[in-house]
């Protein structure tokens, strides 16, 4: 009779809390944290049969365990928990005009793929000549928090500017490069650094610095090895694996779209 007496809300209920799993599960998957969040998944189930089964000391232990261990997932989960936190809080209607320039979006792709392209094709060029470089694609988090740590600019985006900006004897070499609305928004920015020990040792700074910004953020980050010549695509504050610069273009403009 109960399940007769099923309402429609109690399926939305339900559906609700699938989501939220399924899209917690998705934000730790492939990092460390994946294990934990497995565990504590296990530990609660673990929990709820001791309690139907009125196995009352059991319960009691690992009552008290979920109730405590709270406070330690908030320090555990807080590099997860910030990026959930920025998901759910950036959104495309945050910039003044995002809205409005929802009605252009055909016109806005074109511009977005021909910046792409270059974009590439630039750090390409400097990788044959051993030119670090360190790239950041905002998406919808605002940077405004690493923009003023260094110099503010408003450059229409070409191959020669990109590649003369992180020339080794240029002023504004040093540091990162901030890309928005297809613009060219500031140079000489300094990142926050991550301090994962996962990332191979070597990576430097710049690599540390990449994914320390799509940890913190959804911004995209493209970053050329001065002693390689390598490219690395950085993304949700993990290296994205790709064959050749046509599958990277593909792969950024995806991510943007």
């Amino acid at each position: 009779m109960d399940i007769i007496n099923l309402r429609i809300l109690d399926v939305l209920d339900i559906v609700f809390v699938a989501l939220l799993l399924y899209y917690l599960y998705k934000l730790v998957k492939g990092t460390v944290a994946v294990n934990i969040f497995i565990g504590i998944v296990i530990i609660y189930l673990m929990w709820s049969l001791t309690q139907l089964l009125q196995m009352e000391l059991l319960s009691s232990v690992l009552g008290e365990f979920i109730g405590v261990g709270m406070f330690a997932l908030i320090v555990v989960f807080q590099q997860e928990i910030r990026k959930f936190l920025l998901m759910i809080g950036s959104t495309n209607f945050t910039k003044k005009g995002r809205f409005f320039s929802q009605i252009r979006f055909m016109q806005k792709d074109s511009e977005t793929n021909t910046v792409v392209d270059i974009i590439v094709e630039a750090c390409s060029a400097m990788g044959d000549v051993y030119t670090g470089a360190l790239i950041v694609i905002q998406k919808n988090t605002n940077l405004d928090f690493v923009k003023n740590s260094g110099d503010k600019q408003n450059i229409e985006i070409n191959q020669p500017i990109v590649e003369s900006i992180f020339y080794k004897n240029s002023p504004l070499h040093d540091g990162a490069m901030v890309i928005e609305d297809n613009k060219i928004t500031a140079t000489r920015v300094i990142l926050p650094v991550s301090n994962d020990r996962a990332i191979p040792l070597r990576f430097g700074l710049r690599h540390r610095a990449a994914v320390g910004i799509t940890e913190k953020t959804d911004a995209l980050a493209l970053v050329v090895s001065e002693e390689t010549g390598q490219i690395s695509y950085v993304k949700d504050g993990e290296f994205v694996m790709f064959e050749s610069d046509d599958e990277l273009i593909s792969k950024i403009k995806n991510d943007l779209s």
